[in-house]
Parts: C-alpha cells; sequence; structure tokens
C-alpha cells in the first residue's frame, strides 16, 4: 500500500510537468511567429524606407502609445476605458438576449417559426446602419448608443448557437427523463442547458470580438473624444498613423484577453467536456 501510494503521489507532479511542458509548447509557435512579424516589419520598412504615414514602424507605434498612454489629445488610457465599457455592456446585453430568446425559441416551435427569421434578417444588416439608429434612439454621446451597437453584433450568434444547442439533444437522454416522468423544467436544466453549454461558449468566444468591434464601429458615428473608435478616426485624418496603429493594437490585445477570458470561465464552469479533457494525458 505504501508503494503504491508512493506511486501516486509521484505521478502527480510528473503529469502536472507534462502539462507545463504541453502547453509551452503549444505557446512556442505562436510566440516565435508574432516576434518574428515584427521584426520582419521593423526590418523592411527601415530597409525600404517607407514614410511613417504610410506605414509606421512598430517602434514608433509602441512609442505612440506610450507617450499618450494617460494623458494629451490621444489619451489612449481613458479612452481604453471608455470603449471596453461599452463593449462589455453590449457583450451582456446581447448574450443575454440571445440566450432568453433561444430558450423561447427552443421551447415552443411557433415562437421558433416567428422568431428565427427575424434574428436572421437582424444578422443579416450590415452593422453601420444600424449606427445612426442607435445615436437617434439613445443619444450620440451615450455610452448606451454604442452598447446597444456591440449588443446588435453579439445577438445573433448567442441566439442561434444556444438554439442549436437546446434542440440538438440525443434522443436516449430525453427517453431517459421521460421515463422518469421527469419534468419539462427538469428536462431543461438537467439535459438541455449542460448539452447547449459548449454551444453558448463558442458563441461567447465569438462574441467578444464582435462586441469590441461594434462599439468601436459605433464610435466612428459620434460621441465622446475619448474611445479608442475617435482616436483612429481622428488620428488617421491627422495623418498620425502611428497613434492610428496604436489604437488598433490596443483594442486587438483587449479582444485576445477578453477571449482568453472566456477559454478560462469555460475550463472552470465545463470541465467534464470533451474539449477540455482532450489536453490531458
Amino acid at each position: 500500500m505504501s508503494v503504491s501510494a508512493g506511486v501516486v503521489g509521484q505521478a502527480g507532479p510528473a503529469r502536472r510537468g507534462r502539462r507545463i511542458s504541453r502547453r509551452t509548447a503549444d505557446l512556442l509557435p505562436p510566440m516565435l511567429v508574432f516576434i518574428g512579424v515584427i521584426v520582419f516589419w521593423e526590418l523592411s520598412v527601415t530597409l525600404l524606407d517607407l514614410r511613417d504615414f504610410l506605414f509606421p514602424r512598430p517602434t514608433a507605434i509602441a512609442r505612440a502609445l506610450v507617450d499618450n498612454w494617460s494623458s494629451g489629445t490621444y489619451a489612449m488610457f481613458p479612452s481604453w476605458q471608455a470603449t471596453i465599457l461599452e463593449a462589455i455592456g453590449g457583450l451582456f446585453i446581447g448574450t443575454f438576449a440571445g440566450v432568453v430568446v433561444a430558450l423561447v425559441t427552443a421551447r415552443w416551435i411557433s415562437a421558433r417559426d416567428a422568431l428565427m427569421p427575424l434574428a436572421i434578417a437582424a444578422g443579416a444588416v450590415p452593422i453601420v446602419a444600424f449606427a445612426p439608429l442607435m445615436n437617434n434612439w439613445f443619444g450620440t454621446l451615450s455610452p448606451l448608443s454604442k452598447m446597444m451597437m456591440a449588443a446588435a453584433l453579439v445577438f445573433f450568434p448567442v441566439m442561434v448557437n444556444v438554439t442549436r444547442g437546446l434542440v440538438q439533444v440525443d434522443a436516449s437522454a430525453l427517453e431517459l427523463m421521460r421515463s422518469y416522468a421527469a419534468s419539462e423544467w427538469v428536462v431543461v436544466r438537467k439535459v438541455r442547458i449542460p448539452n447547449a453549454l459548449p454551444f453558448f461558449f463558442t458563441a461567447l468566444r465569438l462574441a467578444t470580438t464582435l462586441s469590441l468591434i461594434g462599439a468601436i464601429v459605433g464610435e466612428y458615428f459620434g460621441g465622446s473624444s475619448l474611445v479608442l473608435g475617435r482616436i483612429i478616426v481622428q488620428g488617421s485624418s491627422a495623418l498620425r498613423f502611428d497613434i492610428t496603429w496604436a489604437a488598433v493594437v490596443t483594442a486587438a490585445v483587449t479582444g485576445i484577453v477578453l477571449y482568453l477570458a472566456v477559454v478560462a470561465i469555460e475550463r472552470v464552469v465545463m470541465p467534464w467536456h470533451a474539449s477540455m479533457r482532450s489536453h490531458d494525458p
């Protein structure tokens, strides 16, 4: 018994070590590609002697980001705070609305037939068409108008994916629940919602980037000057493309962080799913 316990005790650290090594090996290729792109970009602009207003160097972009981080006309940090608030607000609004509509459409076929065409039509409308309407309804200077722009983009993928997850349930699982005389609410809670979780998180990963796109595009059409969308527009108009690229990089890094946050939450909420266990030895 003591030998077996010792073997089991040694297996835990060994397994964690293999897991860390595998994650390091997974991260190494994208890091090398990223560094290679930055170096190639810097050397290409230098050797080809490209003008900064055409294609600024990565070092110039980094300098513009540092110099304008907290103050000035192009203050990045206050602008980032305003934009991330709009994006996260739109993410929550669009996700909540998408889940509620998905629950309704999955429960009643007549509601599905009535609401699905409307949702598809709303998802097919170009996002720029919503901007004047949202500004008119909620106010050009109000962050809520940008949140609703983001919510309009988030709603469709969440609603469609969650509906699929709630509807596409294994028939044998439903038969088993009926054999136990389970109520519809118990079936939803025990079978349909767990089945829909992978679909939900797939949509949520996509929605994080869409919420940023919706917020920034909404900012193009007016509002506070201290938002990333306005900095992109103003920097381009003033031929300060180092500022423009700095704002774009800030938005891109924010999107990556939001995506990774959703992945981390997914691992905590559904560690039982095959996609979460596929990385284990």
